[in-house]
């Protein structure tokens, strides 16, 4: 009797296995590749992927929020509204984009909540137009024409905010400008 119970309970856990640690991630994987297959793979292109911020530095590239300084992991920096640290990294922000020449948007001055946000607002894409002209001899116009370009809209008509992809917009923005400026992310 004790035997056969424990047969039951090897061929039951055998069986579980298989479902679950076998058939059913292969059936996800499948159906990742087989209806998002660009994401499921990464979007890795030329200067990196579209689905994770990249970090840009210089006055001739648009720039994405401030990562978290966490580079081993994602996440937010769990800093309250309160907190002294989190009002000195504000605060030195500001003090940056000014220093560029920038009046800055909630976008530049905070962290998102992955910490990696590849996207920005419009907003803040405009914001940054002046800076970037200036430091690539760009006439603001063609600038603002370039940002408009790289705008996407709400999902589906009515989710989420309008956003600009910064990997996107600085492709474009190498594709506009002189070649030898085409490569800043850090």
């Amino acid at each position: 009797m004790v035997l056969r119970q424990l047969r039951r309970g090897v061929v039951l856990a055998l069986l579980f296995l298989v479902v679950c640690g076998l058939a059913y991630p292969l059936a996800e994987t499948a159906l990742a590749q087989g209806l998002f297959g660009y994401q499921a793979n990464g979007s890795i292109g030329a200067g990196g992927s579209v689905l994770i911020g990249q970090t840009f530095t210089g006055p001739g590239f648009f720039h994405t929020r401030p990562d978290s300084n966490q580079p081993m992991a994602t996440g937010g920096s769990n800093l309250g509204p309160r907190s002294a640290a989190l009002v000195a990294q504000v605060k030195s922000q500001i003090a940056y984009w000014h220093s560029q020449g920038v009046s800055p948007t909630n976008d530049l001055v905070t962290t998102s909540g992955s910490g990696v946000d590849p996207d920005i607002s419009p907003a803040a894409a405009y914001a940054q137009v002046p800076m970037v002209a200036k430091a690539r001899g760009l006439s603001v116009r063609s600038l603002e024409n370039l940002v408009a370009s790289q705008v996407h809209g709400r999902q589906l008509g009515f989710l989420g905010s309008p956003y600009v992809n910064v990997l996107e917009l600085n492709r474009a923005l190498a594709r506009l400008s002189a070649p030898g400026l085409a490569s800043g992310a850090a």
